[in-house]
């Protein structure tokens, strides 16, 4: 029976700690004084720009006919776009932007809007079924070549909406799809801490208010991936600078 006894409180322990430790990792916002920034471009390096074609085989008077062409790595000359660029591990700084606590993504004409979205880590994504048919909306956390249900939720009807909190355990982004229509696709990058960058039209990035210190930088995409660019140290009121490619 001792024995027993001693097992649940090894246990009870253990949970705590885990708690605590889990606790410990939440991102705190303050007031950054005399914060730097880095800044730089992520190009494609070994990666290809690359498009996957799919059969419309349903709904075709609002999805349209034939075939689509679905994004999978999309380029500007050497510019790699819908890439974010994130530090990682950041644990306290700058405020996150209000906007960031609640998106939406709209589906219409059977396509996702917009194709890559951006949230903070344990705030709301808002799905609206804008299209006259039944969409299943089925939302993955990508963790590394793996992903977990985050999000199945069927819309029937034009004009349903739903609304779910997101929390991501381990992975940084989703892959989202309709169950009902396998063409449909689009990404959602998952912010655990506001120091990151959508990177622009020619690849390029900037990220400010950073406090001073060295920092891991990434780069992640909904198809390639995640990539670490390097460490790079940020001076109080100065401007690093990092470029970084797959």
């Amino acid at each position: 029976m001792k024995m027993i006894v001693k097992g649940f409180v090894i246990a009870a322990v253990a949970l705590s700690v885990s708690t605590s430790a889990q606790a410990a990792k939440k991102y705190k916002e303050g007031t950054v004084s005399n914060g730097g920034a880095i800044s730089g471009k992520i190009t494609l390096g070994a990666a290809k720009a690359s498009t996957k074609s799919y059969t419309i085989s349903k709904d075709p008077q609002i999805c349209g006919e034939g075939t689509r062409d679905v994004p999978q790595v999309r380029a500007n000359g050497d510019a790699l776009l819908d890439a974010v660029v994130y530090l990682d591990k950041v644990k306290t700084g700058k405020a996150f932007p209000a906007a960031l606590k609640k998106i939406t993504i709209n589906q219409t004409k059977c396509e996702f809007n917009p194709y890559l979205s951006v949230m903070q880590n344990g705030g709301e994504l808002e799905a609206i079924n804008s299209d006259a048919t039944l969409h299943n909306i089925h939302t993955y956390e990508l963790i590394g070549r793996a992903r977990r249900t985050v999000l199945n939720v069927s819309q029937p009807e034009k004009g349903n909406i739903v609304t779910k909190k997101i929390k991501m355990r381990k992975g940084n982004g989703m892959k989202v799809e309709c169950d009902a229509h396998d063409f449909m696709h689009s990404f959602v990058f998952v912010a655990k801490n506001p120091y990151f960058a959508v990177v622009g039209d020619n690849g390029e990035f900037s990220i400010g208010d950073v406090p001073a210190g060295e920092y891991t930088i990434k780069i992640w995409h909904g198809v390639l991936g995640e990539k670490k660019i390097g460490k790079v140290k940020v001076s109080a009121g100065g401007t690093a600078s990092v470029n970084g490619s797959y």
